[in-house]
């Protein structure tokens, strides 16, 4: 099945399942959705920044500040995480952190994001469809990232600023 027709869950207002449909449609009308951002970092605490390919369908080519996508159908945010950290970077058998859960809107996409991180220092294998690399930073270079006015996907920079801000 292509991604474009895999089966997403559509939300309403207050994060309750309401519909499936592809995700083709889900983007078409924007419609809200869910998905996960997971923040892999390093035992040195350095943040791992991936490129996105040219051929995603939102934000091609942006960096990419976390692990993550959008939950299919009948998926909880917890078994998404699992899934696309394994998918996106090979990563697998990691605890993951919960940092709760955010809303996303920009002119591309609506969505209920679940937060989480993880700490690993193995190797990693790259989806070919999503990832064209990536590298660990600084925290703070993040910041100075943003400042610098590089392509950030602004999902994932929102879900970052939101994990940053204490509690």
């Amino acid at each position: 099945m292509s991604p474009a027709e895999e089966l997403v869950q559509i939300v309403d207002e207050q994060n309750r399942p309401i519909s499936v449909v592809p995700r083709s449609q889900m983007r078409r009308q924007r419609l809200l959705h869910r998905c996960t951002y997971v923040f892999v970092f390093n035992s040195k605490g350095e943040l791992f920044i991936q490129q996105r390919t040219l051929t995603k369908d939102i934000y091609p080519g942006f960096l990419d500040l976390a692990a993550g996508g959008v939950t299919l159908a009948g998926e909880s945010y917890d078994f998404g995480a699992v899934r696309e950290l394994a998918e996106e970077l090979g990563i697998t058998r990691v605890a993951l952190k919960s940092h709760g859960v955010l809303y996303f809107e920009d002119s591309l996409s609506r969505v209920f994001g679940a937060i989480y991180s993880c700490q690993w220092d193995g190797p990693m294998s790259f989806q070919p469809e999503e990832v064209v690399g990536g590298y660990f930073v600084n925290v703070a270079e993040v910041f100075l990232m943003e400042e610098r006015g590089e392509q950030i996907t602004p999902d994932s920079l929102q879900a970052f600023r939101y994990w940053a801000t204490p509690t």
